[in-house]
């Protein structure tokens, strides 16, 4: 659920965007889960709720589709982005798996867990 405060009539709609990043070292593998424009949009107090799928495990390097990664939530206007808003999201693996020898490969994405800690947002 997304909620803002307008302060004045925008002439243009906002567009919102949710992005996954599937790996700190590589951008290509960022993939944008939900694209929406929301208008026209009244001065005041604006809510509206924002979802989307998951990401394609196919796009993200196997060395990170387990552990910690981030969910992007920005907003731009008139194509200029002026807040961004990043979730720390947790990947675990559900079944308990040898620590030496890792996970089971392929991973079985049924069993992945993703934790997406909304309480510590990081604006940016």
């Amino acid at each position: 659920e997304i909620t803002f405060e307008c302060l004045q009539q925008l002439e243009d709609d906002l567009e919102w965007k949710v992005v996954y990043v599937g790996s700190a070292e590589d951008s290509a593998c960022d993939q944008v889960l939900d694209e929406i424009l929301v208008g026209p949009v009244p001065v005041g107090v604006n809510k509206f709720v924002l979802q989307s799928d998951p990401p394609d495990p196919k796009v993200i390097p196997s060395k990170d589709v387990l552990g910690v990664t981030v969910v992007l939530v920005t907003c731009s206007y008139r194509e200029k982005e002026f807040i961004r808003v990043g979730y720390y999201v947790n990947n675990e693996y559900s079944e308990e798996f040898d620590p030496e020898t890792g996970p089971p490969h392929p991973l079985e994405m049924s069993k992945v867990v993703r934790t997406i800690l909304a309480d510590k947002p990081r604006v940016t």
